[in-house]
């Protein structure tokens, strides 16, 4: 966080706090519109209510909203009066507008639908007909295109005329039914002969997305292609909107905080509930009480073997160790399998060369480690045999944890359930309980040299 930024968010949060709303207006008039946006990410959303309450230019409680969770979005503007709510989404890029409307009361949208100019619903409704994750759901209709039978010159003209468009990086040439087939940059179309038609100099070969597409597939061609924005088609290849890279980034940043939730246990619906501590707590219980009811199992394991626990009690000394490596390299497993399904580098048909290469990881990792403790229990307890079987248990102890971080995301993917959800609170689980099974079936087996 940069120290002006600092500076306006510490002046904003004391002003609040002392309840100085002509302070805060007059701090609103004097800040960057783009600087308002950025401090209402770091408040919170009673501070965040606080706030929008006094801004009175619709233009920017729109660049304000842009910048926020849809959900919070919709929060802030539940508050205020049809009209204002009306007013202020016109001022928005339709697929943002969209998004909020999506988060907002479906009696409260209606109206506000119904109250809109004709042209911005017509076209926020066209939106609304796509999943939100999908490209449909996040591209921009307000789009330029040129047609193919234009000359370099009348092209030229036409982009003069053109205003409140989404950019002009790239222009998408399209027939006289509207499909896409063809594209050229601004450079290429400066540098001709200006008596050229469109069809005599674009790029025939366009990368495009559908309309059903999802967005994760979207943020992956734009990066893999490096291109500051793609076109959506629909599935007679009619040009329906273009996505920009300011979008992706959105895409990229909510997925990847998402999964960062998920795979942590919690949701980020929490950044919704502020304060709220037993809200908060439900959101999370469901995946502590999946990790309650394994360490229940591995308490039963280990009183089933009591006996062995019993006769030889040094064993005790490193069932803390065995457990704990074998969840660390199964969360490690987890985590880079979660990650590959979320970027597009693994799928579910190179698994089985990720399941192979990460039991040859642990398998050098167990000798490793494996080694190192059972020189350890050696040295430590004078028993050679109780080094081996220490050193032997955590050799395939970890050697299965990196498995299963893999087969679990894998499991999950197949049957359609989220693996960032349900992958580490179940890699963890399972790592215990196998873990336990391995380091005392080992131990029962070898009990009469650990005397």
């Amino acid at each position: 966080m940069d120290q002006r930024h600092q500076l306006l968010l510490e002046t904003a949060r004391r002003l609040i706090r002392r309840d100085a709303s002509p302070s805060l207006a007059n701090l609103l008039l004097k800040t960057h519109p783009a600087d308002v946006a950025h401090l209402f990410r770091d408040l919170e959303l009673r501070e965040q209510h606080t706030l929008f309450t006094l801004i009175d230019d619709p233009e920017l409680a729109a660049t304000v909203l842009s910048e926020l969770d849809p959900a919070v979005s919709a929060l802030l503007l539940g508050d205020l009066k049809k009209e204002a709510i009306t007013e202020v989404l016109e001022e928005m890029a339709y697929d943002d507008a969209v998004d909020v409307i999506q988060n907002l009361p479906e009696e409260l949208a209606a109206e506000i639908l119904q109250a809109m100019e004709d042209v911005d619903s017509q076209e926020i409704e066209q939106l609304l007909q796509y999943d939100e994750d999908s490209a449909g759901g996040i591209m921009s209709t307000e789009i330029f295109s040129l047609s193919e039978e234009m000359t370099v010159r009348q092209a030229i003209d036409a982009i003069h005329q053109a205003e409140h468009v989404e950019m002009v990086f790239y222009l998408y040439v399209t027939d006289a039914h509207n499909h896409l087939v063809g594209v050229l940059s601004l450079r290429k179309l400066l540098t001709v002969s200006p008596e050229k038609t469109l069809s005599e100099i674009m790029v025939r070969e366009v990368i495009s997305v559908r309309t059903d597409v999802d967005q994760e597939e979207v943020a992956r061609v734009v990066e893999k292609y490096s291109i500051l924005a793609i076109p959506v088609i629909n599935d007679t290849n009619k040009l329906m909107g273009v996505i920009t890279v300011d979008d992706i980034i959105d895409v990229i940043r909510r997925e990847a905080t998402e999964d960062i939730y998920k795979m942590a246990g919690a949701n980020d619906e929490e950044l919704l509930l502020g304060y709220d501590s037993l809200r908060i707590a439900r959101l999370r219980l469901p995946w502590l009480l999946t990790n309650l009811l394994g360490g229940v199992v591995t308490g039963y394991l280990m009183w089933r073997f009591k006996v062995t626990l019993r006769d030889v009690i040094a064993l005790i000394t490193f069932i803390p160790v065995i457990t704990g490596m074998g969840g660390n390299v199964g969360g490690q497993s987890a985590t880079i399998v979660v990650r590959g399904f979320a970027t597009g580098r693994i799928d579910v048909g190179s698994i089985r060369r990720v399941i192979f290469r990460e039991m040859r990881v642990g398998v050098v990792m167990g000798m490793v480690c494996g080694l190192a403790v059972g020189l350890i229990a050696w040295a430590w307890h004078g028993n050679p045999y109780l080094g081996l079987v220490v050193g032997f248990a955590m050799i395939m102890a970890i050697t299965v944890a990196a498995t299963m971080g893999v087969l679990a995301p894998a499991f999950f993917k197949r049957i359609g359930v989220d693996p960032a959800i349900a992958a580490a609170p179940f890699v963890q689980t399972a790592n215990d309980i196998t873990g336990i099974l391995i380091y005392f079936a080992t131990a029962t087996s070898f009990i009469k040299l650990l005397h």
